[in-house]
């Protein structure tokens, strides 16, 4: 599909989008990059199936990895100091506090997801009404565990960036978001990992007391 075409497309759409007196939070996602979101759908076609079949699998099970590398943070804090362990036993706890933002921004937006609103073939079933798109909640998981880490062991964090930036661009590719979501989605994963793991240090006197107990080999290696 052309550029041009694209346009074409996504602008027919908002007109009758933006005609049905909807919520006026409802984000109009087509008008504001429908026309590079169906330019990338329509590329997926051209690719080779082995390719797509990686990036779908990628999507759906990634933030498997960011959870795994979570749990070698924890491990390897063990060695270290109170603070280190304070900070790792908060990445989980920061990536939850992400989803429940991202929720938030979802339900004030409610913007539609975009293989519902325009034509598009997409990689991946669209999913239902109601569902919705703004921001991308994987981008935001991926985004908060891959901040949370690279403050907490610079190491697994060189790995989880790429990883996140992956992530929030297999979306896009397999037609379940609009580039801005998976764009918003990072900047809100970032910025509330950003904003918590640095309180986490707050939490050292609670890991001392801790391995003062017999949860001592939760929390240090020996």
């Amino acid at each position: 599909m052309s550029a041009a075409a694209a346009s074409s497309q996504v602008t027919a759409v908002s007109q009758v989008v933006d005609g049905r007196g909807a919520d006026p939070l409802a984000l109009g996602g087509a008008s504001i990059d429908g026309g590079p979101y169906l330019w990338i759908t329509g590329l997926v076609r051209h690719v080779p199936h082995g390719l797509n079949t990686l990036v779908s699998y990628w999507s759906d099970y990634g933030l498997v990895l960011f959870a795994v590398l979570m749990l070698i943070g924890w491990w390897r804090a063990r060695n270290g100091g109170s603070g280190a362990m304070a900070l790792a036993l908060a990445a989980p706890v920061v990536v939850i506090a992400a989803f429940l933002v991202d929720d938030l921004v979802k339900a004030l937006f409610g913007e539609e997801r975009p293989c519902r609103t325009l034509a598009a073939a997409t990689l991946q079933p669209c999913p239902g009404p109601g569902d919705w798109s703004f921001p991308s909640n994987h981008a935001t998981l991926a985004a908060a565990a891959a901040v949370a880490l690279l403050l907490c062991d610079r190491q697994l964090g060189r790995i989880a960036v790429p990883a996140a930036l992956l992530m929030a661009a297999s979306r896009v590719w397999v037609g379940a978001h609009y580039p801005h979501d998976a764009v918003a989605g990072l900047a809100v994963g970032a910025l509330v990992a950003r904003g918590l793991i640095p309180l986490a240090r707050r939490a050292a006197p609670a890991v001392d007391r801790i391995r003062a107990s017999r949860l001592r080999p939760l929390v240090a290696a020996r």
